[in-house]
């Protein structure tokens, strides 16, 4: 069974810098880490792997620092890394970035499962996976809870409707967005790392897929435009009151009030 995960490097803190002509994070120097969901797709893989045999790819898009998010996935028993890197990538929205991700794993081969986290944590739109399923023109299902296992040429999941789950069966290709629940990642090994450290990643650029027109990528190929991104002001200011829970009840009630909350 051939799986490939996309993963994703993310910056590693809430302090992170907009640059205010293009909208986008200013990620160079940045802390950075893994996707914290990706880890969980990461993991299923890998379970999967041991259960069926075959092999797991992981891929991701990004500049070349990305590259130790793929060392990590190897680390913790992937097989192969691939990186799709280019500055004329950069800026790209959740349209461009499914679409280069669907350029990417055309490139790197064919595969049975295409695993996703359920959604990054510095976009936090949940929609790369499902778009680039739909670029590469296969059935996928989003906020998987459960796998189940494999069946010939079918995948049973469990699916979180948020109210109320769905059991589903797939044909192979497919795609999954795997929710945090799924199961319980494993960590890097050691032992492998050493093995590994001079492990080579693949790198695709611009020129290596199968449509090099640089306008359906990065900002070029973006059809959303952020109009103004800022950070949120923060507040350490408080106020403090003491008394009985009637006098204090008192206080809240009159602050509501005041701020027009309650009439």
């Amino acid at each position: 069974m051939k799986i490939l995960v996309c993963i994703k490097q993310v910056p590693g803190t809430t302090s992170v810098e907009v640059d205010e002509e293009t909208g986008v994070l200013k990620r160079d120097g940045v802390e950075s880490k893994m996707n914290p969901f990706d880890l969980y797709a990461i993991e299923q893989a890998l379970l999967l792997r041991e259960r069926y045999g075959g092999c797991v790819d992981v891929i991701t898009m990004g500049p070349r620092q990305a590259e130790e998010v793929l060392k990590e996935a190897i680390y913790m028993g992937a097989d192969r890394g691939i990186l799709i890197s280019d500055r004329k990538f950069a800026g790209a929205d959740v349209v461009a970035t499914s679409y280069t991700l669907s350029q990417g794993i055309r490139k790197a081969g064919t595969y049975d499962l295409i695993l996703c986290g359920k959604q990054t944590t510095d976009g936090d739109t949940a929609q790369v996976g499902p778009e680039t399923a739909e670029f590469l023109h296969l059935e996928h299902v989003t906020n998987v809870q459960e796998v189940y296992g494999v069946e010939e040429s079918d995948i049973l999941v469990k699916e979180n409707q948020e109210h109320y789950f769905r059991e589903l069966r797939l044909k192979t290709p497919c795609l999954l967005t795997l929710e945090k629940d799924v199961n319980t990642p494993r960590l890097p090994s050691f032992k492998r790392k050493m093995a590994m450290k001079n492990v080579e990643i693949e790198v695709f650029s611009l020129s290596d897929l199968e449509d090099t027109q640089e306008s359906n990528y990065g900002l070029a190929g973006s059809p959303t435009q952020v109009e103004r991104i800022f950070p949120p002001e923060k507040n350490t200011s408080r106020q403090l009151y003491e008394g009985s829970g009637e006098k204090l009840g008192d206080v809240v009630y009159d602050i509501l009030k005041q701020k027009k909350f309650v009439d």
